[in-house]
């Protein structure tokens, strides 16, 4: 289970997340989508602490943490969290002087201290996971944006965290190389991988998401399962935005 309870993320006097109430429950798939600006990828990212929020409480399986303005997170703290998540993000942050098994494998030995051969042995079941067995041995410069995404996931699985966070995973490929990153996606959810994703990608958040929360201007705006989130969202402003969107993609939602 992950709980956050009344998150706020301040930067100076621009608040960018209030009054942030969720529970994610382990096992299933939830979508953050909203409009650029409005606070998704900030509330993901202080779900692994990349972004420290100034109040409230983030709890992840049995490790809670708690934030008051101008009160300091000490480090031990932060990991304690942080090492329960995965991170998938955008532009895939690759190291491009490693193979990708070699990335896969990095976190596992540098941080965790595995033996190199448990680490390589469990980065080529991912990589098999992920369908990039075959291109163990390729640099990254190599493969397709879809490739890559894959291997980043692989990455992230890699540790074998609590949720696995994902920040618009497929906003930088083309419309058929998205496709290889949902599929993945889309096994992950029916093996029970509990999932976050910021994501524009409503084809994506349809199709494996179980909760869709709407976001706008930091605030919570609407929360639902996928299908009644797409099919009849309550509120208006969900409304426009669900509408605008399919028109602008014609997704078949």
């Amino acid at each position: 289970m992950i709980e956050l309870s009344d998150i706020e993320k301040r930067f100076g006097d621009a608040v960018i997340l209030k009054d942030i109430n969720l529970q994610i429950p382990e096992g299933s798939v939830t979508a953050l989508v909203g409009p650029s600006g409005g606070g998704k990828s900030t509330l993901l990212r202080c779900i692994n602490l990349l972004e420290i929020p100034t109040s409230g409480s983030i709890r992840i399986g049995e490790e809670r943490l708690d934030f008051q303005p101008g009160r300091k997170v000490g480090w031990q703290s932060i990991q304690k969290i942080r090492r329960q998540t995965g991170m998938v993000f955008q532009n895939f942050q690759l190291f491009p002087h490693r193979t990708a098994i070699e990335n896969v494998m990095e976190g596992l030995v540098t941080v965790l201290k595995w033996p190199r051969e448990k680490a390589q042995a469990r980065a080529m079941e991912l990589l098999t996971k992920v369908g990039m067995a075959h291109k163990a041995d390729a640099w990254p410069s190599t493969l397709s944006g879809g490739q890559q995404q894959r291997v980043a996931i692989a990455r992230a699985l890699a540790p074998s965290p609590r949720v696995l966070l994902c920040d618009e995973p497929t906003s930088a490929l083309d419309p058929e190389l998205s496709a290889e990153v949902v599929d993945v996606l889309g096994r992950l959810a029916n093996e029970g991988t509990t999932m976050v994703m910021a994501t524009h990608d409503l084809r994506l958040a349809s199709r494996i998401a179980h909760a869709v929360v709407f976001l706008e201007a930091g605030r919570v705006v609407e929360t639902g399962s996928a299908r009644s989130m797409f099919a009849s969202p309550e509120h208006e402003r969900t409304k426009q935005f669900i509408s605008t969107i399919n028109a602008a993609h014609s997704y078949d939602i």
